[in-house]
């Protein structure tokens, strides 16, 4: 199972949190919300390895926006967290890895993400919002069996230490990765650094035991 953690915005937080060597490092392009990166410095990203995926959060971004601030922070992937169409997604994908963003409750229609195959790499499942995103909510991730195309996704939402050990617990073969956020921080973009590394443990082991079994 593989780590993003999503959010960042301060520099030794930055280095920190890179660190501890999650896959996918992310960071809010998106003003309305307290984390945003505002003025960060492209320097802030320098300490991160080769090896970790840079990840620029979009809400209903302009494509040359999106295009300069690839250039500026030398992201590798987008994460579009907006209504963001098909087309708009399959326009980058090849490009940088593309991840598109949905709000999920009880409702949800899995049928219309039929639309976004071979447009994006890999699907992420927030909980619904008014607010795309940041709610340290959790849904019912027992619909997540109602998921049924090929396309790898990310698990976040409400992600927590007290809730993680539930997520071994999720057998879906296209489950990828866990995006950990606003339940591991010590205010709005600052991560609290001994919470992610009780996180990144408990998911290595479990990801160590399900490829023992495989």
């Amino acid at each position: 199972m593989k780590i993003k953690v999503c959010g960042l915005k301060h520099p030794e937080n930055i280095k920190a949190v890179a660190a501890l060597q999650p896959h996918y490092m992310g960071f809010i392009c998106y003003e309305r919300t307290p984390r945003y990166i505002d003025t960060l410095s492209a320097d802030a990203l320098v300490p991160i390895s080769p090896e970790i995926h840079k990840a620029g959060v979009f809400v209903n971004e302009t494509a040359e926006n999106i295009s300069s601030l690839i250039e500026q922070y030398g992201f590798d992937t987008i994460q579009l967290h907006g209504d963001e169409s098909p087309e708009f997604g399959g326009a980058f994908k090849g490009k940088v890895t593309v991840i598109k963003a949905f709000g999920v409750d009880n409702d949800f229609d899995f049928g219309k993400l039929n639309a976004y195959a071979g447009h994006v790499d890999y699907f992420m499942f927030d909980t619904k919002t008014s607010i795309y995103g940041g709610s340290g909510k959790a849904f019912n991730w027992d619909i997540l069996n109602k998921y049924t195309l090929d396309i790898p996704f990310f698990l976040s939402g409400g992600i927590s230490l007290d809730n993680i050990e539930e997520v071994k617990n999720i057998a879906h073969p296209q489950f990828y990765a866990v995006d950990l956020n606003s339940r591991f921080e010590d205010e709005p973009g600052l991560k609290n650094i001994q919470k992610l590394e009780k996180a990144f443990d408990i998911i290595k082991k479990q990801t160590i035991r399900d490829e023992i079994r495989s």
